[in-house]
């Protein structure tokens, strides 16, 4: 069954991202929106739009049966984006039993893969490494200390239904469990419906390491190799890179082989993500894996050439997969900033607000997802990404300078954003070395950012420059033997002075 138009179940720059692929398919789209939505760029990108609020207080995207109606209505597929309904099991088997094709993986590969203790199951009588750890919810405490023990600490609570880092907890010591159990099984109940939790061992010197993978109906699964996704705040990604800039080449080959010979066995189909642990030593272990596409997926993309959203639609449709492994050759690397609005100045609380003026990057291997522009209201009541900035280069030094000097460009007025924040970390030296893991953030940056912020007050700086310009004018005043007005000797030199600030 050929799919001739997409309703995209989501928002934002994801909606815009999957809406371009169908428009150079030549395919229509239809956008939904919120009240709060009205003036998105989603909205007015799309060949049609549809209005989801019952009312002017209704902020909720979660409406899988108004959703799946408006698509029988409008005769289209649905492709879910990302967060949403996009892991929602339940809502791909209603899309089946209505006879709308749902782009993406089967609704029981979706329940199986979901409900992480079953994954962990399935992946390991699949032949994949996972990390130790129970193999089905912990009900009590009692149980929690248990087998606690058993495991070893440290060791993680994780929410059984979810991800993102929802209902996630280190645990070092038994006096700090009974706190953090409480807190993640509350944490998942809210996010996920469901406070079931699970226990993992804790793997020391983290490396978060994703293999992207695609498949057809017909058996046909490759992989597009894997992403560093290390860079994280609270068990968040931030940044992301392609390839990982530790990941050895042995490892590699291993980890793609045995992603690619599991998905084969569980009969996965569509884009899919295995996210994996490694430790120091190159050991590594599965985590989960996500059935859907992900925020990090144009880093992937920009190595290999590969639009994995045309290829789900393609899948989608009933086509098998346009190349086979050796036709995929991966090129370079690519690094991804996701911008939000935040301020990194004040523990990165939310930035809602209008933005008065927003000038993008432009220039040679920059790609920015965005739907943000000059007017538009960023909501408090959605997730604070904007954007997505992508840079590609010959190799991983070229790729990092594309994405400083792109960052420069990038201006956003209005509201806060997470952009400084990402040239400082793409300036620290254990992020230009590659030997950064998931704590490089929490411990390390942080600690060393506050010592940058208390050893450059930009005050002192612009103070120290004006000093110096005045002092520089004094000695050429005196060699001369004629002494400029004050005022004179600053703005003759205002130019130089402001950029040094600028670059300070």
């Amino acid at each position: 069954m050929m799919i001739k138009k997409v309703l995209v179940a989501n928002r934002g720059e994801i909606a815009m991202r999957i809406f371009r692929t169908c428009r150079v398919m030549n395919i229509p789209t239809v956008a939904i929106y919120t009240h709060v939505d009205r003036g998105a760029l989603h909205v007015r990108y799309a060949e049609e739009a549809y209005c989801i609020s019952a009312n002017r207080e209704d902020t909720s995207y979660l409406k899988p049966d108004l959703i799946i109606e408006l698509a029988k209505q409008t005769k289209a597929a649905i492709h879910p984006g990302y967060g949403f309904l996009s892991e929602n099991a339940e809502f791909a088997r209603r899309c089946e039993e209505e006879g709308v094709i749902f782009i993406g993986p089967s609704a029981d590969i979706i329940k199986k893969m979901g409900l992480k203790t079953e994954a962990r199951k399935i992946m390991k009588a699949a032949g994949v490494p996972v990390v130790p750890g129970t193999e089905a919810p912990v009900t009590s405490l009692e149980e929690a200390k248990a087998l606690a023990r058993e495991t070893g600490y440290p060791i993680m609570l994780k929410a059984v239904a979810g991800g993102g880092g929802k209902g996630m907890r280190l645990v070092r010591g038994e006096n700090d469990l009974e706190a953090a159990f409480r807190m993640s099984r509350s944490e998942a109940a809210h996010s996920f419906g469901d406070d079931s939790i699970y226990i993992e061992k804790y793997i020391e010197q983290p490396h978060h390491i994703e293999v992207q993978v695609l498949g057809d109906k017909y058996g046909n699964i490759i992989h597009l190799y894997e992403r560093e996704c290390s860079i994280q705040r609270r068990n968040q990604k931030v940044i992301e890179e392609a390839p990982s800039p530790f990941v050895k080449k042995e490892t590699r080959r291993k980890m793609l082989s045995i992603a690619v010979e599991a998905c084969k066995k569980i009969g996965y189909n569509s884009a899919g993500t295995l996210e994996f642990m490694m430790d120091k030593d190159q050991n590594f272990y599965f985590l989960e894996m996500n059935t859907r596409l992900q925020v990090e997926h144009p880093v992937t993309e920009a190595c290999t050439g590969v639009d994995i959203v045309r290829d789900m639609i393609l899948v989608a449709s009933g086509n098998r997969l346009p190349y086979k492994q050796e036709d995929i050759e991966f090129r370079g690397a690519a690094i991804e900033c996701r911008i939000c609005a935040e301020d990194p100045a004040n523990n990165f609380m939310p930035s809602p607000g209008i933005i008065k003026i927003r000038e993008a990057p432009e220039g040679r291997n920059i790609r920015l997802d965005s739907a943000a522009y000059a007017g538009f209201e960023v909501s408090l009541h959605y997730d604070p990404m904007i954007a997505k900035l992508c840079s590609w280069g010959r190799n991983r030094e070229s790729a990092i300078s594309n994405m400083i000097r792109a960052l420069r460009e990038y201006k956003i007025l209005g509201i806060k954003t997470t952009i400084p924040f990402h040239l400082n970390v793409l300036h620290n030296q254990t992020f230009l070395n590659g030997a950064y893991d998931t704590t490089f953030i929490d411990t390390t940056f942080d600690k060393e950012d506050l010592m940058r912020k208390k050893n450059s007050d930009p005050v002192i700086a612009v103070i120290a420059a004006a000093l110096k310009h005045f002092e520089e004018e004094k000695e050429a005043a005196a060699r001369a033997t004629t002494v400029p007005l004050v005022g004179e000797s600053l703005w003759k030199h205002y130019g130089k002075l402001q950029m040094a600030v600028t670059n300070f």
